[in-house]
């Protein structure tokens, strides 16, 4: 193929690749939001630090067996409740059992859409499991929606990338 052709090709090919999404010129950010104060009770916010106009609450909680599994020992048993947001398609936070230095003993994500307890709609219950339930001096949630985990650049560079997120909290942080 002479050189003539070849300058004639490229540009035409790196065209197709940009309109296919292709384009090594393709550019992709990832952002991670900041963690929002835990609290018994939050306002809810997106991954780009809005407030969603919906709270959540730690109702109570106690350390008991739990029913499936009575050998176990103790778990964390707390109730909770969503406000604001419909029953099928809303947001997801993080439960935390804390000691009282708010440093995490174990955390789990509970969902809106999930929360359908006696005690009316968007009100539920679940458990946590903990290496030493005797330190447990009460539950927080992390007032960031873990609702819908977006694709990050790595895994798709076209469709990928924009606001996440943080991460789980794990055990041993302070909250």
């Amino acid at each position: 193929m002479s050189s003539a052709r070849v300058l004639v090709a490229a540009p035409s090919a790196l065209l197709v690749l940009a309109l296919a999404g292709c384009s090594p010129l393709w550019s992709c950010t990832d952002t991670t939001a900041k963690r929002g104060e835990a609290g018994v009770e939050v306002r809810i916010e997106d991954a780009a630090g809005q407030r969603l106009g919906a709270t959540a609450e730690v109702l109570d909680w106690r350390l008991e067996p739990h029913p499936q599994v009575p050998a176990e020992g103790d778990r964390v048993h707390f109730r909770y409740r969503f406000t604001g947001t419909d029953e099928t398609s809303g947001p997801a936070v993080e439960a935390c059992a804390v000691d009282e230095e708010r440093v995490v003993l174990g955390c789990r994500t509970v969902y809106s859409s999930q929360a359908f307890g006696p005690d009316g709609p968007l009100t539920g219950d679940d458990w946590l499991a903990v290496e030493q339930p005797e330190r447990v001096a009460g539950v927080l949630l992390i007032p960031n929606d873990q609702s819908y985990h977006g694709r990050s650049c790595a895994q798709d560079v076209k469709d990928g990338g924009g606001p996440h997120p943080p991460a789980p909290a794990e055990v041993g942080e302070r909250l």
